[in-house]
């Protein structure tokens, strides 16, 4: 589809908009020239160290303007890239190096006390190089970032880099089993950058502020934002108070955020102070969102939001629910979207399957799977699991959702989340959507439980809101009236707080853990 490598998108940029301005952080602004520069400074300096095409090299950086720069120069070289989450702990980072064979790690000094465990325990690293403005904190056998892109030659590096070289290995943050490596190349990650830009309406000028980590969430939106010319504000990290007042200060137009993000926004006591009118497209996604906390933001920030369904596996864009969907009209058809995940991309061929592998009819549940220009070439050393999600030509999912008349998708859950009770398929996130219809709940997650008359028995775990009250008989009432007493929970256990993954979502394996200690199989 595109025959481009992510270095051509580079020279593209900064030739066309050399003297606009590309990086926002803090009070430094760099033009395109900057980034131009400062990438071929590196890449050369690198070179000159020994770097090679095809060399793989772990990143473990905050979001900066030098994690820009770097891949810039990784572009030019041909290096392929595992970022890895500033969240991982140090037997997660461990395991990530083992498996891709990375013998170089380019860090932030924030990070020297972890990288130093790493380097310990494990002896195939062989170069280290730190990002710091201050060239004191740099460790002692450490490269400094900032210093070879002072001292690499100006002038342009001679790439033999090809569409089907590999470019990014992105380890999936699951909550079961160890990460998988999803591994791109540069023809899959330009196709993504054409389909992101497509289906989110990326307009010139864009002023994109990137408040989710530049390695993984943001790394998709922020292309092609500079391939038209914006710019891009970025934040160390997500601060509510710090996000409004950016957005008001840059008149940012577009923005990436996972619904806890639009929540503590939604939440903060502030909000009315600040001027957000600029705000014309608010992307979400990587986790569910209730349809009540969706349609309330509309409410506050108005029909700027755009649901991204998709997975590392195929980025950004397997289904849009548009702005356009977005709307409060009293409209049943239309407030019933606000559930929806939207419908399939331009690019993308999507069919819903059942467990034989036919398609289902229009609202019956059936597994995700598509066909698309940017699916991942495999899994990284995975063999087996590559067989079983690649199959004919078709990325499966793990995704159950049903499909309207109109082509809309609804999700239903993960095909691993699925309860089966009393030999019915039980679906987690329909329940946990009706419950947090009810005026006393603020977040719920719902599991499956060892039970010897059910198999599995459906359980919620709830969060009441601070000035309501309610109780487990009148919940599973509530939830029997609206979806069954099959589907219902059989108990419900209050807590205070729901644990949650480093990307927002309820961490289930943790509340699993209590009830499924000692046994072989996590299902019944």
């Amino acid at each position: 589809m595109v025959e481009k490598t992510m270095s051509e998108f580079y020279d593209y940029m900064c030739l066309h908009y050399s003297h606009k301005t590309a990086l926002v952080f803090g009070q430094k602004r760099y033009t395109f020239s900057d980034l131009r520069e400062k990438g071929e400074r590196l890449a050369n300096s690198l070179l000159a160290a020994g770097f090679g095409k095809g060399d793989r090299i772990a990143i473990l950086m905050p979001n900066c303007p030098e994690v820009m720069f770097l891949d810039y120069a990784c572009t030019k070289l041909g290096l392929v890239c595992t970022p890895l989450a500033a969240y991982l702990q140090v037997q997660d980072v461990l395991y990530i190096l083992r498996d891709t064979g990375a013998e170089t790690i380019f860090y932030h000094v924030l990070f020297r006390d972890m990288v130093a465990k790493v380097q310990q325990d494990l002896g195939q690293i062989q170069r280290l190089v730190c990002s710091s403005d201050d060239p004191s904190e740099v460790p002692a056998g450490s490269l400094h970032l900032q210093r070879l892109m002072a001292e690499g030659a100006f002038k342009p590096v001679a790439s033999s880099v090809r569409p089907e070289d590999l470019y990014v290995i992105i380890y999936s943050g699951g909550t079961t089993g160890k990460p998988k490596g999803i591994v791109h190349n540069h023809r899959t990650w330009a196709a993504t950058v054409v389909i992101t830009h497509m289906e989110m309406g990326t307009g010139r000028n864009e002023v994109f502020l990137a408040a989710t980590p530049l390695t993984h969430g943001a790394r998709v939106y922020i292309i092609p934002v500079l391939l038209q010319g914006g710019s891009v504000v970025i934040h160390q990290g997500f601060n509510p108070a710090k996000f409004l007042e950016d957005v008001q200060k840059e008149k940012v137009t577009s923005t990436f955020v996972v619904p806890t993000m639009i929540q503590a926004l939604l939440s903060h006591p502030d909000l009315k102070k600040y001027d957000t009118r600029s705000l014309r497209n608010v992307i979400y996604g990587a986790a569910p969102i209730s349809p009540e906390r969706l349609k309330q933001a509309v409410r506050t920030f108005g029909p700027v939001f755009t649901q991204s369904y998709g997975q590392t596996e195929v980025p950004v864009a397997i289904s849009i629910l548009s702005r356009e969907d977005h709307v409060l009209d009293g409209s049943p058809l239309h407030e019933a979207r606000f559930a929806s995940c939207g419908r399939p991309s331009l690019l993308m061929d999507v069919k819903l399957l059942d467990e034989s592998g036919r398609e289902v009819a229009v609202g019956e549940p059936g597994e995700i799977v598509v066909r698309s220009p940017n699916t991942m070439l495999f899994y990284w050393n995975q063999p087996d699991l590559t067989g079983e999600t690649l199959r004919d030509g078709w990325l499966h999912t793990g995704d159950i959702a049903r499909k309207d008349e109109y082509g809309y998708l609804y999700m239903v859950d993960r095909k691993k989340d699925m309860i089966v009770s009393g030999g019915f398929n039980v679906y987690p996130k329909e329940l946990e959507d009706v419950l947090l219809e009810h005026p006393s709940v603020a977040a719920a997650a719902v599991i499956g439980v060892p039970d010897d008359k059910w198999g599995e028995a459906v359980k919620a775990v709830v969060v009441l809101r601070a000035d309501r009250a309610g109780s487990e008989e009148e919940l599973i009432r509530w939830c029997k009236e609206r979806k069954g007493s099959m589907m219902a929970p059989k108990s419900v256990e209050f807590v205070e707080s729901i644990p949650s993954t480093p990307l927002g979502k309820p961490d289930k394996k943790k509340l699993r853990e209590k009830y499924w200690a000692g046994r072989e199989r996590q299902v019944a």
